[in-house]
């Protein structure tokens, strides 16, 4: 393979440069052209493509966001965007593609690579952590520390005046974000998509907290299950305590990488470069027991995400 397309694809995610420059770098390492498409999807249907060089990735590695830029492309979903994307990459002789973005991503991916034989590597840069086949996301490490630092701020002023504070994070309708800043911000409470709450039981816990010395209490709440402000009002609703509520949005998106996403990235972006490089494709990369793992892109895509109920089950031990 002489030539590969490289594209950002959904939501932005912390990582997304790192990896855009280590595909980049192993492309130009085994002469490899690279062609970079501005704006996913969309880009790659109105020929947004530009050569990329050594130089074209210099000084990104800890830049959050994404240089290639990034859009949702509801057109992809057609087959005349299909057909439109297929001939893109047929004009300038690419012969294969990286894409680097999440499920809505890789379904592009698949539909690419099953459609219409085009040999796509999938990275998998979301802060969501909802995909089942890699135990991280690109992207998800820095999205939680984010997270850590303003839920550490908020106990302060919390605690202060004897407040209850309810902190909405992302992650659609997977709890992921809500579990691990949760647990690691020694927060009381999560309420999480895939668990059923009880207000009433989430009161008790509260009252027996006040009752062991606690002064202030930090509920963390994803917004697949209803925002901050509904939560904090149907609680204050069945309690006396003062009850405050953040949402963290789209700061998590952003922010340099940590460097547990830096590290993610530069082995992602060096393993699907070497898949195309071996005439491999039709795969997605991902971590699994701490080492990078490829497998068939239709059926990562398929796999239903499984909540960890392990960790749930941590936390509900270890945060009174």
């Amino acid at each position: 393979m002489k030539r590969i397309g490289l594209l950002t694809s959904g939501g932005d995610a912390p990582g997304m440069n790192a990896a855009i420059r280590a595909v980049v770098r192993t492309a130009i390492y085994y002469g490899i052209e690279v062609f970079g498409i501005e704006r996913g999807y969309a880009g790659l249907i109105e020929d947004a493509i530009m050569p990329m060089e050594m130089r074209s990735v210099s000084d990104i590695v800890q830049r959050g966001g994404t240089k290639l830029r990034t859009a949702r492309c509801l057109e992809m979903l057609t087959v005349d965007g299909q057909k439109q994307a297929v001939a893109t990459l047929h004009k300038h002789g690419i012969e294969g593609l990286v894409v680097i973005g999440g499920d809505g991503s890789f379904r592009g991916a698949k539909c690419l690579a099953e459609d219409y034989g085009i040999p796509t590597i999938g990275i998998p840069g979301t802060i969501d952590n909802d995909l089942e086949y890699t135990d991280y996301t690109l992207g998800f490490d820095t999205a939680v520390n984010t997270c850590l630092d303003i839920i550490n701020k908020l106990r302060d002023t919390m605690t202060s005046h004897e407040r209850i504070s309810v902190v909405e994070v992302m992650g659609r309708h997977c709890g992921d974000i809500a579990l691990y800043a949760g647990i690691t911000s020694g927060a009381e409470i999560i309420v999480v998509p895939e668990i059923a709450y009880n207000i009433e039981d989430i009161v008790t816990r509260i009252n027996r907290s006040r009752a062991n010395g606690k002064r202030s209490n930090i509920i963390v709440i994803a917004e697949g299950v209803m925002s901050a402000e509904a939560f904090a009002k149907q609680l204050q609703e069945v309690t006396t305590y003062s009850v405050r509520a953040t949402t963290i949005g789209h700061i998590q998106r952003g922010g340099s990488p940590s460097m547990a996403d830096r590290m993610l990235a530069a082995q992602f972006g060096n393993k699907a470069v070497h898949l195309l490089k071996d005439g491999i494709g039709n795969r997605v990369v991902g971590i699994r027991n701490n080492s990078i793992i490829d497998m068939d892109i239709i059926e990562a895509v398929s796999m239903k995400k499984k909540f960890n109920y392990e960790l749930y089950e941590t936390l509900q031990m270890i945060s009174m």
